[in-house]
């Protein structure tokens, strides 16, 4: 069974109907989002970081003569 819940005051809540008896005990797996909520609550601040990030992220470009990987290079397990 699967249920989307929130932590809230130490606990898990069930976001939705729950049809598990009372006690039952289970195995709850956390999946944290992938991206976290930035911590700038300030609009303009946190555009003005994202123009530094995008800033720095252009002055670090791959050289056009950089080395190529194949398709089997890029998907290698080890």
């Amino acid at each position: 069974m699967t249920v989307r819940v929130v932590y809230k005051g130490g606990a898990f809540i069930p976001k939705g109907n729950c049809e598990v008896i009372e006690r039952t005990e289970g195995l709850v797996v956390v999946e944290l989002p992938a991206l976290s909520p930035p911590t700038i609550a300030d609009a303009q601040e946190r555009r003005l970081a994202l123009t530094r990030l995008v800033d720095e992220m252009r002055m670090n470009t791959l050289p056009w003569n950089s080395p190529r990987f194949t398709r089997e290079e890029l998907h290698e397990r080890r």
